[in-house]
């Protein structure tokens, strides 16, 4: 059976801060307006980096703009990895009715 390796955090404050948006952009009562929010913009679910230059986890999150972004590029490379696991499973773990609803940005093509 595959176990993940455990990967140190090296800057817990921001690696929290920004998990913690990405959890309240995807909380039952925020998911919706997230994805119609990637989805006016036409990105992909998948695209962290789009998401982030959208500004769209601090819309969903209730955060000030640009700071999602920042806290990823303050990360190193390693945290920023992290970050980005963690995001996709966030993904993932959205209602499947709601993914069928904005099954657009849940495509790859």
């Amino acid at each position: 059976m595959f176990e993940q390796g455990v990967i140190k955090v090296e800057k817990e404050r921001e690696f929290g801060d920004l998990k913690s948006a990405i959890e309240k952009a995807f909380a039952a009562d925020r998911v919706t307006k997230y994805l119609k929010e990637l989805g006016s913009r036409n990105l992909r679910v998948r695209d962290l980096d789009a998401a982030f230059a959208a500004n769209a986890i601090e819309r969903a999150a209730g955060g000030k703009a640009g700071t999602a972004r920042s806290l990823y590029e303050s990360l190193p490379v390693s945290d920023q990895a992290q970050v980005r696991e963690f995001y996709l499973s966030k993904v993932e773990e959205v209602d499947p009715a709601l993914r069928a609803k904005f099954h657009k940005l849940y495509q790859y093509y």
